[in-house]
């Protein structure tokens, strides 16, 4: 045999190795972790899309005005969430009506955003993308415009999108591959309940799960299943929160002489303050029930994801549960399964001490 024919099968040898380096690559990094279920083949994507993803996720350009990025509102060191004010901060510093969700496993949610109204991860960025008071962007076409005239972004998407480039499609996958990699999983408390590693809880943490399961109720919500633990039901669900803000501007109109009515100027057009009352679920669904009903966030890092709730009303953990031990706030619409639960201080600390374990 020839020496070119023999160098020729050596590349030919080092090519296929390198496949299957990279194939087994994929499949670790795809290898649920323990409690959590397997990512998405499709929505995790190849190295090159998560690459691209993340450098879409912290890239200012991709506002309107060149000032805000996806991470400048879920911030890696505080559990890709926001510590800095309870409502988001946006377009030139407005302020949004909610409060940033943490991602870490966001990409096993099936209703996306406290009202659920997206259910695909790709297709969700491009609501904060477009959103006047957010990022800006005042329709699709100008900003792919922009990623494709920077020869190093249309480079990337050439190479993690062969074929496609730069599309309203391709943008959402990417960053969406990357955010498919924010997981929380193979901790402490999953060899606690899954691993048979008792002693990785301490003794408060474990009675404090055993309230969160029994006296709580709180897994009626946050569910904990036999070998996953998403510690979400995927629905939503009214625990009094807005309904306790909705206070409305009124002033009192005379309709017909000694005729007196007290009118919400939003619904005339006359608050100058433009308040936005917020009603959760019921402004996607339109079903009654809904009103003021938010999807169930889940749980781990929560320690670090603080302020609490849609709207972060609530600064601490501690806060969160004394809410719900005096049955979350009375409304029409409130969940049943809200209720007072008489929770004595030890048992406040030990709920406290499990979900900071998360």
């Amino acid at each position: 045999m020839s020496h070119p024919m023999l160098r020729a099968l050596k590349c030919v040898a080092v090519t296929i190795a390198l496949v299957i380096c990279v194939t087994a690559a994929d499949a670790e990094e795809r290898k649920p972790l323990l409690g959590l279920p397997a990512v998405p083949s499709m929505t995790a994507g190849s190295e090159a899309m998560r690459k691209l993803g993340e450098r879409l996720f912290f890239d200012r350009s991709l506002s309107a005005n060149g000032t805000l990025s996806c991470a400048m509102c879920h911030i890696p060191a505080q559990a890709y969430a926001s510590n800095q004010s309870a409502l988001s901060i946006g377009m030139e510093g407005r302020s949004l009506r909610r409060n940033a969700p943490s991602l870490y496993n966001v990409v096993f949610k099936k209703f996306l955003f406290h009202d659920g109204r997206e259910t695909d991860l790709a297709a969700q960025v491009w609501g904060p993308l477009l959103a006047a008071d957010e990022m800006g962007n005042p329709a699709i076409g100008p900003l792919l415009d922009r990623l494709r005239n920077d020869p190093a972004y249309g480079a990337a998407f050439s190479a993690a999108f062969p074929g496609e480039g730069v599309t309203m499609i391709t943008l959402g996958r990417a960053i969406a591959a990357f955010e498919a990699t924010l997981l929380i999983g193979d901790d402490r408390i999953d060899h606690a309940l899954f691993g048979g590693e008792k002693s990785a809880l301490t003794p408060q943490e474990w009675r404090g799960y055993d309230i969160f399961v029994t006296k709580g109720g709180c897994v009626s919500c946050h569910v904990i299943g036999d070998k996953i633990a998403l510690f979400t039901d995927q629905s939503w669900h009214n625990t009094g929160v807005a309904f306790a803000k909705r206070n409305p501007v009124t002033t009192r109109v005379e309709l017909a002489p000694g005729v007196f009515q007290d009118v919400q100027l939003s619904a005339i057009g006359l608050d100058k303050a433009e308040v936005r009352h917020d009603v959760g679920r019921f402004e996607i669904s339109r079903n009654p029930d809904d009103r003021w009903a938010y999807t169930t966030p889940m749980l781990r890092g929560a320690k670090n994801s603080w302020p609490y709730m849609h709207d972060g009303s609530l600064r601490t953990l501690a806060e969160v549960v004394e809410f719900y031990d005096r049955g979350g706030g009375a409304n029409p619409a409130l969940d049943p399964r809200i209720r007072r639960l008489g929770l004595t201080e030890e048992e406040k600390a030990a709920l406290v001490a499990f979900l900071e374990s998360l």
